[in-house]
């Protein structure tokens, strides 16, 4: 029962964290375009933005994971708390797109404490109810993002910066009550001196090669969250370009999207998987999201959009198929480092991304809204996925060698 203020706080933290990353999704795009003289300068600072965040978060979560190792999780915790709530106040503040991409740095870096978090939780759960904490933590990240761009949308209708304020808010009240309820959950005789080998997040990616048995599934994984992320980086900017969606309909959107995400991973998955089986699941819902995001790319009003974005459910079934399967093929020895690897690979995907989606969009921004070519990064998403949907159907195909015979399969399998 002590423990009980303890894991609340771990988990109002990582839903305040990914409340407060929703919170900002519909408005930094318009925040960036006051500053920026052109959409196609909007659209390259947008994407400077997302790069440093997300790299920053890329370089810094196995370092605070190491940190609270050696000093503990309580003091890396409220520290980045702390820091990420001034970030929020400082980004509702600044006046420059310089500064602004200052915050958006540090806040990454910051924001890269869900490893700590996590941590936290496994510190104090037993082996038994441990799966049972991480999917409270789980849980706590769909909400935030379900909640967080909702409200942020409403809020930036009011004043593109109140969501900032809000986000800080939240921040700093759960700092304040971090410091009187958290305890430490490491104790002095189990903490380990830094390992800068582990705290490096390219050495997570040495795990993909212990992972030949899946073959061309690696790839597949790499270009379907390439692809995913083009289009969430450019998603707010091309709403706003294409149909001049504001903060609200694009929290609106963002909502949608993660209403439906909740509804088929915590309700039809296991439906889905057990009617089609792994293998299918993956092929149909590459091709599925192949053609969401060519009709995204296409679409002439907003509602065609929300009516993708409904029909498109087989593709929410990828990530848990792929995982299921990769996970079937890995030496059992050998579980965390491929799933590392995996999520290891996800994030620098997640870097990439807006290398290529913002600089594609800014370079068609100047055209008219009705020209389908304003919808490049979405063409480009789709084309990506036509190459995994060709690198799955030959790994399944190739029958003992790949992970099929490895998978349960249902009625259709």
């Amino acid at each position: 029962m002590k423990r009980s203020p303890a894991i609340k706080f771990v988990l109002i933290t990582v839903l305040i964290d990914v409340m407060s990353i929703g919170l900002m999704l519909p408005v930094v795009p318009a925040l960036v375009g006051e500053f920026a003289g052109t959409r196609e300068a909007q659209s390259y600072w947008y994407g400077a933005l997302l790069l440093a965040f997300g790299t920053m978060q890329f370089l810094c979560a196995p370092l605070l994971g190491a940190l609270s190792d050696r000093y503990g999780r309580r003091p890396v915790l409220l520290v980045s708390i702390a820091t990420l709530g001034v970030m929020h106040l400082l980004s509702a503040l600044v006046t420059t797109l310089p500064a602004l991409l200052a915050t958006r740095i540090l806040g990454g870096a910051m924001a890269a404490n869900f490893s700590v978090a996590s941590a936290y939780a496994a510190d104090l759960s037993t082996p038994d109810n441990r799966a049972k904490s991480f999917g409270l933590i789980g849980a706590a990240f769909g909400v935030g993002f379900i909640v967080g761009p909702m409200l942020g949308g409403l809020l930036g209708a009011i004043d593109i910066r109140l969501p900032f304020y809000v986000a800080a808010a939240f921040a700093l009240a759960n700092f304040a009550y971090g410091v009187f309820v958290l305890p430490e959950s490491l104790p002095r005789d189990r903490r380990t001196a830094v390992d800068w080998r582990r705290a490096n997040p390219l050495g997570a990616l040495l795990g993909l090669t212990r992972l030949a048995r899946v073959g061309p599934l690696v790839a597949v994984i790499a270009l379907s969250n390439l692809a995913q992320f083009i289009l969430h980086s450019v998603w707010v900017l091309y709403g706003t370009f294409r149909f001049g969606w504001g903060p609200k309909e694009a929290g609106i959107s963002l909502f949608v999207v993660g209403v439906m995400t909740a509804v088929v991973q915590g309700g039809l998955l296991g439906r889905l998987l057990k009617w089609l089986g792994e293998p299918r699941c993956v092929i149909l819902g590459i091709a599925s999201a192949m053609l969401a995001y060519a009709g995204y790319g296409l679409a002439a009003a907003s509602w065609v959009v929300y009516a993708i974005i409904v029909a498109n459910v087989l593709a929410y079934t990828i990530g848990p198929a792929l995982s299921a399967v990769v996970s079937r093929a890995a030496d059992p020895r050998e579980q965390g480092i491929a799933m590392g690897s995996l999520t290891s690979l996800a994030s620098l995907m997640a870097v990439i991304a807006p290398l290529l989606g913002t600089p594609l969009l800014a370079e068609v921004s100047h055209l008219p809204p009705s020209d389908w070519r304003v919808g490049a990064p979405y063409f480009l998403s789709a084309a990506l996925m036509l190459i995994a949907l060709v690198l799955a159907a030959w790994h399944f195909a190739r029958g003992p060698r790949g992970a099929a015979p490895h998978v349960a399969r249902g009625p259709a399998g």
